[in-house]
């Protein structure tokens, strides 16, 4: 690992994905104690400051090996969830979707969303305690390869429902 690498994951950088990471994964695991009125429009102001500080990492991602290992089961339930959670606040359209497909036409889910996001950063964090810089590393890796897509798509759907004064649930 290089000094600019190990300066950000055990520096400020680090600490701020790590806690803006720590933050979401609460927020997530939050949503399965009820019907929080709040717990959305959290959701929608944590992303952009999870994105701003995972972009400013510098840590080179070239030779990370991804990590994780990912409890299907758990996955799955936890998107199944946010699913019944989120209700008619879930799908949205992508770029390329048709309007003449209808609703069984969109193909952005804002549950998959947050779940593939909340299994890349949970996977992290674990892994941050012992070794910050690889936590790092991975979570800037992961963010290039997966979960920011998730996390722009996200963004852009919320910021739909908050204009429609839809983020209360």
């Amino acid at each position: 690992m290089d000094a600019i690498a190990e300066r950000q994951a055990s520096g400020l950088e680090g600490l701020e994905v790590a806690g803006l990471a720590r933050r979401y994964c609460d927020l997530i695991e939050a949503s399965t104690g009820g019907h929080p009125r709040q717990w959305l429009r959290d959701v929608a102001s944590l992303l952009p400051r999870l994105q701003a500080a995972i972009s400013s990492v510098s840590a080179p991602v070239s030779g990370v090996v991804p990590t994780s290992v990912v409890d299907l089961d758990a996955r799955f339930e936890l998107f199944w969830r946010l699913h019944d959670l989120l209700a008619d606040r879930d799908g949205y359209w992508l770029e390329f979707d048709r309007a003449s497909e209808g609703a069984d036409g969109m193909t952005g889910s804002l549950a998959d969303d947050l779940t593939d996001i909340y299994c890349e950063l949970k996977s992290g964090l674990g892994l941050y305690a012992r070794h910050p810089e690889y936590a790092l590393r991975g979570w800037a890796y992961g963010f290039d390869r997966h979960w920011g897509r998730h996390l722009v798509d996200a963004e852009r759907h919320l910021t739909l429902l908050a204009a429609q004064g839809r983020l209360e649930l």
